[in-house]
């Protein structure tokens, strides 16, 4: 529920009425500052998820429309697809993300790999015992990155122990939901494609 606050009031970090007439000058002057580029920041966050939906629907339409040419009907959630403009100076791309993350059955894995470099120990590179380590590492989200465990299946290890190993690591991926991308790029005077900045760090 929303808390009404009185005029000449403003609520402090511990959630206590403050009387204006009690906040130094210089503090209120910091609180409108932040409270008005926030409200700002907000309205233009509203503005691109409205940009990128209308976007991203142009797009779908553009690929029913395109499909119809030949007689195609897609099923289910569309993929990557690149436009460009006739002239090449811009390519939009709208890309599909998975988000990954891994069941117990990595734990198993790691058992597995930890078996091998065991039984290797004495003839194994010091340098793949990092990789591992290193793979296997708990990000600050408390899971681990699943890029990193899957650069493992890409050594090329001749070990039955170790390719049951690299097939518990696929079963153990999980899907858990889908992201949409926009990207847009725009051709530097080189031909090569730099992306068009919607991230305000990248401004």
């Amino acid at each position: 529920m929303t808390v009404q606050i009185p005029q000449g009031y403003r609520v402090n970090a511990q959630g206590h009425m403050v009387p204006e007439s009690q906040i130094k000058p210089i503090d209120l002057i910091r609180d409108d500052l932040v409270q008005n580029v926030v409200t700002a920041a907000r309205q233009q966050q509203q503005a691109l998820a409205a940009f990128k939906l209308l976007a991203m629907n142009e797009v779908t339409d553009f690929v029913d429309l395109s499909a119809e040419a030949y007689d195609v009907k897609y099923g289910g959630t569309k993929g990557n697809v690149t436009l460009m403009s006739f002239d090449g100076r811009y390519k939009l791309v709208r890309a599909k993300g998975e988000h990954r993350v891994f069941d117990e059955r990595i734990q198993a894995a790691k058992t597995l790999i930890d078996a091998c470099i065991n039984r290797w120990s004495e003839n194994v590179n010091d340098h793949i015992k990092a990789l591992v380590d290193h793979a296997f590492r708990v990000k600050k989200q408390g899971r681990i990155d699943v890029n990193q465990v899957l650069s493992l299946r890409q050594l090329d290890i001749d070990d039955d122990q170790w390719n049951e190993a690299m097939d518990a690591i696929a079963d153990s991926i999980q899907v858990t939901g889908t992201s949409s991308y926009l990207r847009l790029y725009e051709r530097n005077s080189d031909d090569s494609y730099r992306q068009i900045p919607l991230d305000i760090a990248k401004l």
